[in-house]
């Protein structure tokens, strides 16, 4: 039986880098076709060959709301019957800009952009014009977008530096990125301890969501924040994709720890373009207009993306609905526990907020190489059991997973069933 989503690809495969426009969606990880997504409603997606699937995918984190919420759509349909870009300054702009900083508790002024890796990009740059210095800090398996700076994987040895993880990355650009390990405080001390007057930043996922969910040891992010305060670097804390995922206020407001610069995205959006940058306001002053770093974009504030994100924040800090998603989560995490136990797999699963991290490896990883350490090709095997099934996660057992506020006690229900069976396969 010929195949929509096999012919697609094919197809697409002619015109497009390998066939697709963002890299894991190429299924490259996991084998096998890519479907090809047609509808979304709820918690749920269907294919170009007409199959439902429970979506945790989420477009990479930003469906909070579920997909196609009816007030969403209403409000993307009137932006866009006003104008689908103007280039100019909106009202609604300034309403999302107070909105970020009433939720967020260290946003004093927020300036918008397009993309993740157009606000991290743009943060760096600002770390860097603030303080003068070149030096800055990453951590091994943090994914902060594809800027240069930051596409840089660990060097040979403690306290070395980075070097490019990708092909057109200068050696001398990777050579100002010092990479440590995330939740290694005694090497993070050391670093600052011999570096300490170099370093501009420290740029971090407050939850790592990029080598699957890594969660923070207790006292990582203090200590962080402190020798950044110490030696006089900023720290910048990438919320993305933890951004009112796992609390209203992001990852700064459930581990009480205040960055001097915030990056947002996804969620704020609403499934459009959409990111942010913002912070302490005598940082944010040094952005041009009214300093020297320059950041500019023709399409940042696009009108239709702010609506959209203002609908979905409404929906988002109606009280109550965190903290129902974040039971959802823990009752699909706490099941899927179950059924691996049952089943005699070793695995092990954990969430913070509406994230989630599978992991086929007894405990949930702390660090990059605990996370390479899980049994990739047994997790591609449960990964096609579970699409068989009905249920599309992340085609990689290095991302994490998102639950929405769609997703309900039925959705749980079916994908625990489908769980069971993909258990036993294995």
């Amino acid at each position: 039986m010929s195949s929509r989503n096999a012919e697609l690809f094919a197809r697409a495969q002619r015109s497009i880098p390998g066939g697709v426009n963002s890299p894991v969606r190429a299924f490259r990880a996991v084998g096998g076709t890519p479907p090809f997504l047609v509808r979304g409603f709820g918690a749920h997606v269907w294919d170009a060959d007409g199959r439902r699937y429970i979506d945790y995918v989420g477009s990479w984190g930003p469906m909070l709301v579920g997909h196609t919420h009816p007030a969403v759509v209403e409000a993307v349909q009137a932006a866009a019957a006003n104008a689908l870009s103007f280039g100019a300054p909106t009202e609604a702009e300034v309403v999302l800009a107070e909105t970020l900083r009433r939720l967020v508790p260290s946003l004093e002024l927020v300036r918008l952009v397009s993309s993740g890796t157009e606000a991290t990009m743009t943060a760096i740059r600002l770390a860097r014009g603030a303080t003068g210095r070149d030096l800055i800090v990453k951590f091994d398996g943090c994914y902060h977008g594809h800027a240069d700076s930051l596409l840089v994987k660990a060097g040979s040895g403690a306290l070395t530096f980075g070097h490019p993880s990708s092909a057109g990355v200068p050696a001398a650009t990777a050579a100002a990125t010092l990479v440590l390990d995330y939740n290694d405080i005694a090497q993070l001390e050391r670093a600052f301890a011999e570096r300490g007057a170099e370093i501009a930043c420290a740029i971090v996922e407050p939850v790592a969501g990029n080598m699957n969910l890594v969660l923070p040891q207790p006292g990582f992010l203090a200590r962080l924040r402190e020798l950044c305060t110490r030696y006089g670097a900023l720290l910048v804390f990438d919320e993305v994709m933890t951004g009112f995922r796992v609390a209203l206020g992001g990852a700064q407001a459930r581990y009480g720890v205040r960055p001097d610069l915030t990056t947002l995205g996804k969620v704020i959006g609403g499934g459009l373009p959409l990111a942010a940058v913002g912070g302490a306001r005598a940082i944010m002053e040094k952005l041009a207009p009214l300093g020297p770093v320059y950041q500019a974009g023709t399409l940042s504030g696009n009108p239709v993306a702010v609506a959209a994100g203002l609908a979905t924040l409404a929906l988002v800090e109606a009280p109550g609905f965190l903290e129902r998603v974040e039971r959802t989560t823990r009752a699909l995490v706490e099941g899927l526990v179950a059924e691996a136990k049952a089943a005699g797999v070793p695995f092990s699963a954990q969430s913070a907020g509406s994230m989630f991290g599978l992991y086929f490896r007894p405990e949930p990883p702390r660090n990059l190489a605990e996370a390479m350490q899980c049994d990739r090709e047994r997790f591609n095997r449960f990964f096609h059991a579970m699409l068989e099934r009905g249920v599309y996660l992340a085609p990689s057992a290095y991302e994490a997973g998102f639950v929405s506020g769609a997703h309900g006690e039925a959705e749980i229900a079916e994908t625990l069933a489908a769980a069971r069976a993909a258990f036993a396969a294995l």
